[in-house]
């Protein structure tokens, strides 16, 4: 089974996920843009993050045979706070690098106006860049969130065919798929989708244009549930086909509409900019016969 999780924040997870993620089949990630876990003060803040992702991130990942590329913008839970507005202006240098492969995580978290100006703003520099864009749909008061988000969307100058619509449930699939946007659903250990509910969304809408994805950051999740999903998927009569298309080619198809996604594994030194994962001394070997 070879998977690409297309929503994964690697930032916020240990070396030994990714050696756990390589042995079930993860070869290829999109790390999407989101906020720090508290108030950033300052756009500093966000620069320093995204050279993260475009350096540190995928030196981690080529560390265990993994294909790293990230979205970048301006999170919706952060366009509420004026002191990070600024970062808008700087983000048109990063969306020209090759590793970006989409404009995310934008969207809905609170509805506010101030999140309807960035995500109009983001959708623009999206088009203007030829990318596509990771949209981020509310966690609460999901149906509304998601009428919003297609107002705006449809407005935008961005292709329909061009958004995908994340985090994704029962209540907002159908108005989703009948938007012409890709459908992704993060699959949780207690929230948002499971690995069951997943299976029956699938089976009522079929596999097309839809992305899985674990989501995993510093809350309660699990950078496995991709796999999961896909042993699901063939218990309840899938074929191994249909594990394919919603594990790796509709994702890779999404991302591919960048031009700039390439699933080789970058290959690196043992350090990034002097850095290591390794601790300490390597283990010296014991001589044969001590």
């Amino acid at each position: 089974m070879r998977i690409f999780d297309p929503h994964i924040h690697m930032t916020s997870r240990t070396t030994d996920d990714y050696e756990a993620m390589y042995a079930a089949g993860v070869r290829a990630v999109v790390e999407p843009a989101f906020w720090l876990g508290q108030p950033r003060t300052s756009v500093a803040s966000f620069l320093d993050y995204f050279d993260a992702l475009l350096g540190w991130e995928p030196f981690r990942a080529a560390q265990h045979g993994i294909a790293h590329h990230c979205t970048i913008a301006l999170n919706p839970k952060e366009a509420n706070d004026p002191r990070c507005l600024p970062v808008l202006g700087e983000l048109p240098r990063y969306l020209v690098k090759d590793q970006v492969v989409a404009v995310g995580e934008i969207g809905y978290d609170s509805m506010t106006p101030a999140e309807d100006t960035a995500l109009e703003h983001q959708l623009q520099l999206a088009a203007d860049h030829g990318l596509p864009a990771l949209v981020h749909t509310p966690h609460r008061d999901k149906l509304a969130g998601l009428r919003r988000t297609l107002d705006v969307v449809s407005s935008s100058a961005l292709p329909i065919g061009h958004v995908l619509l994340d985090h994704l449930n029962e209540t907002t699939v159908r108005a989703a798929k009948d938007s012409g946007c890709w459908l992704g659903f993060s699959v949780y250990p207690h929230t948002k989708m499971d690995e069951r509910r997943m299976v029956a969304v699938l089976e009522e809408f079929g596999p097309e244009r839809v992305l899985v994805n674990s989501a995993a950051d510093w809350g309660k999740s699990d950078p496995l549930k991709t796999r999961k999903v896909g042993e699901a998927m063939l218990a309840a009569g899938f074929t191994e086909d249909d594990v394919d298309l919603v594990l790796w080619r509709n994702p890779v198809a999404f991302y591919s509409l960048s031009g700039r996604l390439t699933l080789d594994v970058a290959t690196t030194g043992p350090t990034h900019e002097g850095n290591s994962i390794l601790r300490g001394a390597p283990a010296q070997a014991v001589p044969a016969g001590r």
